[in-house]
């Protein structure tokens, strides 16, 4: 087996982030050198405790958490409460946390990183503020790629028009598309196909005290999704970027070229990807637009088995 791939998890746990921790946590393809934190789907202090907790529910506290971001580059702060409810991981009932972030920010703690081990894979699951922070103070310098979850080729589910990560700071998005990195964007189109429902909840409940906790996090997850699209299930976005650096198999993507759309209120935060290079503009992401969705469930149940 070749080396490990260095990861840092830039995420705003968030049920699906949460997921995305834990299959990071239990695949040796990936050395997970820490978590970051944002703001996004709770505030910066709740997704930073939900990190933390997560860690210690599998016993990884080895792994540090550093908080970032506490709101966008420029606009005001919004949280998708209405998603993952008032502690950004309403369903299993977890302690508090007992540990604590490093007191370095995320911008640093990145930085750190990357001096001691060399290149890295970022894989940012929330809005793109501390990566937008990283690219201002260092460059591109020593990130490998950029694995992303947001946007979309034709989905919205903030507004009609846009993914919530990127709505919430379409600026730090734009840096990030035209940083020159290879980017790929694991968008709605795709993680919309990965519908965790009854059938692989049963088989999580079945693996064990950790798959339990997964399919109580997806029941609650369930719920806003069965109200908003009728789904029987929820989509597990974030899990989708780490399965995607595990195994590049499971999601297909075009090289294309992806804008992000700053100036308009009605389309704010809109990925507009050239699909069928209508445009002369260079390709600058790796843009997901399938997904083997069985193969990918049939990895996240068999690691999620791996953490007892």
């Amino acid at each position: 087996m070749s080396e490990p791939i260095p990861i840092i998890l830039d995420c705003d746990p968030g049920h699906d982030d949460a997921i995305a921790l834990l299959l990071a946590l239990a695949s040796p393809e990936i050395d997970l050198l820490g978590v970051t934190t944002t703001y996004g789907n709770q505030t910066l202090e709740k997704t930073t405790a939900n990190a933390l907790r997560v860690l210690e529910l599998v016993d990884r506290t080895d792994v540090p958490v550093a908080a970032g971001a506490a709101r966008p580059l420029n606009r005001e702060l919004v949280v998708a409460a209405h998603v993952h409810g008032e502690s950004g991981l309403d369903g299993p009932v977890l302690p508090p946390a007992a540990t604590a972030p490093v007191s370095e920010d995320a911008v640093a703690f990145i930085a750190d990183r990357v001096r001691a081990t060399g290149p890295v894979t970022l894989v940012p699951t929330g809005p793109l503020t501390n990566i937008a922070r990283y690219l201002d103070a260092h460059g591109t310098e020593g990130l490998e790629r950029i694995v992303l979850m947001g946007g979309s080729i034709a989905e919205g589910n903030m507004t009609p028009a846009a993914e919530f990560n990127v709505w919430c700071d379409p600026e730090a998005a734009q840096q990030v598309f035209s940083s020159g990195l290879d980017v790929t964007m694991i968008g709605l189109d795709v993680t919309h196909k990965a519908i965790l429902g009854p059938a692989v909840e049963e088989r999580l409940r079945a693996s064990g005290r950790v798959g339990t906790f997964v399919a109580e996090l997806n029941a609650f997850f369930s719920r806003y999704h069965r109200a908003t699209y009728g789904w029987d299930g929820a989509p597990i976005h974030d899990a989708v970027a780490v399965a995607h650096v595990i195994r590049p198999g499971l999601v297909e993507t075009r090289h294309r070229n992806v804008e992000v759309e700053c100036e308009s209120e009605l389309c704010r935060g809109r990925t507009v990807v050239d699909l069928w290079q209508r445009t002369d503009r260079p390709s600058n992401a790796h843009v997901a637009v399938d997904l083997d969705a069985e193969a990918f469930f049939d990895l996240l149940v068999e690691r999620i088995a791996t953490l007892g």
